[in-house]
């Protein structure tokens, strides 16, 4: 049987054209256009980022997104002070909360990503925004122009492995920087695309 390819962009019910990957779900379309890729200087919400990205390895982007709001719940809204004070007994309480991803790992790499964000010498949005790249490309033309790891991603990934971080591999730092703005992966006749030099204003 053969397989029907994915849609490079896709043409709303609005008129508005959009990266394929949106369609077909209502939450999908309203994180497309109203955050992913956007510039996220806020450091309460790039460690929420960290963790969920680091949840969501091996499931699919909507199934985090749908639980957001419950892991938000369990995790104080991420404040990270409050996470960092967690213990055994909260993840025993989390490993039977079936709104979330009961993951022990997981669930105790977002503790230990929220004491040793604590422990950085810096705030972890100057940390993270430290390795955009210097030189934004422009918007890709497919799916098979987005890159999976950059070195960018791999450089972000050793040193908060360093720092004591976990679930923070190449792959999952990428999925971060795109959705945290530090690239535009929007693809070219996406609305939400621009040229480099955009990007190069946002972030400088």
């Amino acid at each position: 049987m053969s397989v029907i390819p994915r849609p490079e962009l896709v043409r709303g019910d609005d008129g508005v054209q959009r990266c394929g990957w949106s369609a077909g779900d209502d939450e999908y379309l309203r994180y497309h256009d109203e955050e992913w890729g956007r510039a996220q200087h806020d450091p309460t919400r790039l460690f929420e980022k960290v963790c969920l990205e680091g949840f969501q390895a091996g499931l699919s982007w909507i199934t985090i997104l749908r639980r957001r709001p419950a892991f938000r719940e369990v995790f104080h809204g991420f404040e990270v002070e409050r996470v960092a004070a967690m213990d055994e007994d909260d993840v025993q309480r989390l490993l039977e909360d079936d709104r979330i991803i009961r993951h022990r790992g997981k669930i105790e790499a977002t503790l230990g990503n929220a004491r040793a964000t604590l422990e950085l010498d810096r705030p972890i949005d100057e940390l993270i925004w430290s390795f955009a790249p210097e030189t934004p490309r422009d918007p890709p033309r497919s799916f098979a122009d987005v890159p999976a790891i950059t070195p960018e991603s791999n450089a972000l990934s050793k040193e908060l492995r360093r720092l004591g971080f976990r679930f923070v591999g190449p792959t999952t730092m990428y999925a971060l920087m795109q959705a945290a703005g530090l690239v535009d992966d929007h693809l070219e006749g996406c609305f939400r695309s621009g040229p480099a030099s955009a990007l190069r204003s946002a972030v400088g």
